[in-house]
């Protein structure tokens, strides 16, 4: 049975009504990593993997919320001043507060979710439960939001309930999601380009190296630190820049000796990787999946040896992939120290791919890499009738 009947029928169980179902997927990152907090560019697009919200009105003020994958339940009052808690509830109780504050009224309702993003693979479904919550309650009860202030709404939560300090681009990105399109997101004013990734013969493969992010957020604040030094020594003979976003190739190898070696190639990597983000743009609009896909390897080359925030999994993951019938490029995605790798991988190889990329990485590691296979779609929506997800 497909989830979104199973969710309508297991809600009817439950509370006896018809609720609104509301969809919001994960996200890749296609290129631009390390970007956001330097003012540069990301290019995520959302996924076939989503978050589910079904959600009906009561004349109580309670929410009651039941998490079909914990089979847990959670009641809680919304005209209360609500703090955070442990566990799943932090994040439905975040946005609920944060849409208070925003000056929203919300009544009481009975909420389900469930949801088919893997979780660990990178794809944010985090990120996905706020929006989908959010906009159910937008929905729901009138309240006006535009799609961006849900997103930040989201991003508060994660920063306030959760203690993540995410940037924008993932609630951005399954809030905005457009079917056959990227978005190209400026992180400095968060302005956004719809470009075309219209390739039906090719898939997006998440390979997980079945490493867990443990160095992500110890490392992440040691590179933003690195960053902004770098940034700091620049500014000495260019008062004008604000972050590497400003900088050039050029500017960064005239004051080579004023950088200690870590610090110039990690600005280095950021610089070069917001010109190949603009490049990979200009070759997708082309249609040229072959250039996009050497940007891709290129990106992985940087993150992995001047950025340093991969790990032999990834690595060996990449340039594997690399010698795949099929694969047009392949890079690790998010954070990096773990995590999956992201490849564009025609259709008909796909299955030989995930074969071939199990087999090697489980005769190395004795572990195998599981696989998940996705292309882009729609953004958060009603889900309207009988549209069917499986």
């Amino acid at each position: 049975m497909p989830i979104v009947e199973r969710l309508r029928k297991k809600f009817r169980e439950l509370y006896g009504q018809e609720p609104i179902v509301v969809a919001a997927p994960g996200r890749v990152n296609l290129i631009g990593e390390h970007t956001d907090y330097n003012e540069g560019f990301v290019l995520p697009g959302a996924v076939d993997k989503r978050m589910y919200i079904a959600i009906a009105s009561v004349a109580e003020p309670a929410i009651t919320i039941y998490a079909n994958q914990f089979k847990e339940s959670y009641t809680f009052n919304p005209t209360e001043e609500l703090q955070p808690v442990t566990g799943w509830m932090n994040y439905l109780l975040g946005v609920t507060h944060h849409i208070k504050a925003a000056g929203k009224t919300i009544g009481g309702a009975q909420v389900l979710i469930d949801g088919d993003i893997p979780v660990g693979a990178g794809m944010s479904s985090s990120a996905a439960l706020c929006s989908a919550y959010g906009f159910a309650l937008n929905e729901l009860f009138s309240l006006g939001l535009t799609r961006m202030e849900l997103a930040f709404i989201g991003q508060k939560t994660e920063h306030t309930f959760v203690g993540v300090k995410c940037g924008i681009m993932d609630q951005f990105a399954s809030l905005h999601g457009k079917r056959g399109h990227v978005m190209k997101l400026d992180c400095r004013n968060l302005e956004y380009e719809y470009i075309p990734f219209e390739f039906p013969d090719h898939k997006i493969v998440l390979v997980n190296s079945m490493v867990s992010h443990s160095l992500a957020g110890s490392e992440y604040n040691v590179r933003r630190q690195q960053c902004e030094e770098g940034v700091g020594i620049l500014k000495k003979s260019y008062p004008a820049i604000n972050s590497l976003r400003d900088v050039s190739l050029e500017m960064l190898q005239e004051h080579h000796h004023e950088l200690t070696p870590v610090v110039y190639d990690r600005c280095w990597y950021v610089v070069t990787e917001k010109d190949r983000l603009l490049n990979g743009c200009e070759a997708l609009k082309r249609g040229d999946l072959q250039a996009f896909g050497k940007l891709m390897i290129a990106t992985h080359n940087g993150l992995s040896k001047q950025y340093a925030v991969s790990c032999t999994q990834l690595d060996f993951l990449a340039e594997r992939a690399g010698y795949i019938e099929g694969v047009m490029g392949s890079r690790m995605m998010g954070g990096g120290f773990g995590g999956c790798t992201i490849n564009i991988v025609q259709t008909e190889a796909v299955e030989a791919f995930t074969h071939q990329i199990q087999r090697s990485f489980e005769t190395l590691f004795q572990v195998t890499p599981e696989v998940y296979v996705t292309q882009i779609e729609d953004g958060t929506h009603v889900v309207v009738g009988d549209e069917v997800y499986h």
